[in-house]
């Protein structure tokens, strides 16, 4: 295989998405779908599940509350019906969470916030985790954190605390899963270009007491190439990191940011 050809994930890649119908998790799942890969994406909102099928009926799905254990068997049941295994997880679960100091939280929001962002991370790793070590091709499990998850962010205490427990999660199954062969890593996108940050800069503005353009301004100046990341940006290095270029690429927070300085 030339270096060129292992840039690029095998055909027939079995992978699973969690959030996988909108967002970050529908660039990679169409990606994966442009290498030949059977691909399975499970979501909470309907409407985004029917899109998705109405864009790539090739791609099966499941509806699932990630934060719901019940839910996430259920998603691996259709799994297994649908792929007959797995060789990928992209754990993409997450919510933005309440903005605002930590004194004037309500605890329902934290305790929403750590449920779906990190919770579900434990529910679907636990359930692949079989699964991956069966794989004979590559498996990599991929867990979708933040640059909130390497640099602290004021007013966003919830939001930033489980970015930082997911690197943490990951580093430590990379080292339980490096002995059968399947890789962890973690990708930390900047500030993604599209509807989610629009409500972050909004709600951000709002909490500061200026405007949204100003806001936004604020946001490019923290990036050193001064440009926001775009979705196929965070599909490519998803893309790599399941490639046999990236054999020896474990247990790694990877930044796709711009270099962001702080937030």
């Amino acid at each position: 295989m030339s270096i060129i050809d292992s840039l690029r994930p095998a055909p027939g890649l079995r992978v699973l998405i969690s959030a996988g119908a909108s967002g970050i998790g529908a660039a990679i799942a169409l990606a994966f779908r442009e290498t030949g890969a059977r691909v399975h994406v499970c979501d909470i909102d309907r409407l985004a599940l029917d899109r998705m099928a109405r864009e790539a009926p090739e791609i099966t799905s499941s509806m699932a509350d990630a934060s719901v254990p019940e839910d996430v068997a259920r998603v691996f049941d259709d799994v297994e019906g649908a792929l007959g295994g797995l060789d990928v997880l992209i754990n993409n679960v997450g919510i933005a969470g309440p903005t605002g100091a930590l004194q004037d939280l309500q605890r329902g929001d934290w305790e929403r916030t750590v449920a779906v962002n990190l919770h579900s991370q434990f529910y679907f790793a636990q359930r692949a985790i079989p699964l991956l070590k069966r794989s004979q091709a590559n498996p990599c499990l991929i867990a979708m954190s933040s640059v909130a998850g390497r640099l602290g962010y004021p007013f966003r205490t919830p939001y930033a605390s489980t970015k930082w427990a997911i690197v943490g999660l990951m580093k430590s199954l990379a080292i339980e899963l490096g002995p059968h062969g399947v890789r962890v890593n973690a990708i930390l996108p900047g500030t993604v270009e599209g509807e989610r940050m629009n409500s972050v800069i909004g709600a951000r503005a709002a909490t500061a007491g200026v405007s949204v353009e100003a806001m936004r301004a604020e946001y490019l100046q923290k990036i050193s190439l001064r440009r926001m990341v775009t979705l196929d940006d965070v599909a490519a290095m998803a893309l790599f990191l399941c490639s046999s270029a990236a054999r020896n690429l474990t247990g790694q927070a990877i930044s796709v940011d711009g270099n962001m300085e702080y937030l």
